[in-house]
């Protein structure tokens, strides 16, 4: 019997609620192809890089309002919390800061994850050392992560409120560093866009953040786009076993998908854009 010839189905109304119910769950919504901008993720990145001069004075104007956040401080509410200095990091002092630093003589730093600036101030030893005037942006929430204050029990709070962006703030003023490093106190996917909308471009970029797949993903992916032409971006992590290796598998994917080389540097992963691999 062909299909036009097929007898009609005679339903009971039990059968036709059921078959109206089962019609309801599947119905679709056709899009067309004019409406997936309204589901595309755009960048907004400005088609003008900043002069690098002007990268400070953007950030105090944008962020803090266009005053310095070290201006008399710490306040006097705080002066007796905070310790007059608390540098405590992972792999901050390795050699790839110098040789990075040695190799690319940055004007702008921007460093995606600071906890307590250990790394950010060695980079400003770094640079004093080579005679450099760069600037370095630390880019971080500054809330941790849940149960951190149980191996840092030294970092206070204040109403739930923990100290970690004042306190790296106080290690700042007590290198005498306030002319050259800045926080940028928001979560990394948010801070990323703003500095690609101001056209804050870095000529070297450290990742170390979150050390599982899609933070790290997330977190190389933005940070990839205020990289200036010809730029270094690295980071650390390459070798931790989180996540079954999330930052390395991030790093991997990353690289493959952009044609880019991957190289160590004791612990840290390297990619310089100014080398193509070739295929």
């Amino acid at each position: 019997m062909r299909e036009d010839q097929q007898r009609p189905v005679h339903l009971h109304n039990h059968q036709r609620n059921k078959l109206f119910i089962t019609t309801k769950l599947f119905t679709y919504t056709t899009v067309l192809p004019t409406q997936l901008d309204n589901f595309r993720v755009a960048p907004h990145c400005s088609n003008s890089p900043l002069p690098p001069h002007l990268v400070f004075p953007t950030i105090l104007q944008r962020v803090f309002k266009g005053s310095s956040p070290y201006t008399d401080f710490p306040p006097p509410h705080l002066r007796s919390i905070l310790k007059p200095k608390r540098i405590r990091g992972w792999g901050s002092n390795g050699d790839v800061f110098e040789h990075l630093i040695k190799r690319v003589k940055p004007k702008l730093i921007v460093e995606v994850g600071t906890f307590l600036g250990a790394s950010a101030l060695h980079m400003v030893n770094v640079t004093r050392k080579l005679g450099l005037q760069t600037q370095i942006l630390c880019l971080d929430d500054f809330r941790g992560w849940p149960g951190f204050r149980d191996r840092f029990k030294y970092i206070n709070d204040i109403n739930g409120d923990v100290m970690l962006l004042q306190q790296f703030m106080q290690n700042v003023v007590y290198f005498n560093a306030t002319g050259s490093v800045l926080p940028v106190p928001f979560s990394t996917r948010s801070g990323l866009e703003k500095l690609c909308e101001w056209g804050i471009m870095a000529d070297l970029l450290e990742i170390d953040a979150g050390h599982d797949f899609i933070s790290a993903w997330g977190d190389i992916n933005g940070a990839y786009r205020i990289l200036k032409p010809g730029g270094v971006i690295f980071g650390h992590d390459y070798f931790t076993a989180a996540d079954n290796h999330g930052v390395r598998r991030a790093v991997n994917l990353f690289a493959q998908m952009n044609h880019l080389n991957i190289r160590t540097d004791g612990q840290h992963w390297v990619i310089d854009t100014a080398l193509v691999r070739n295929f």
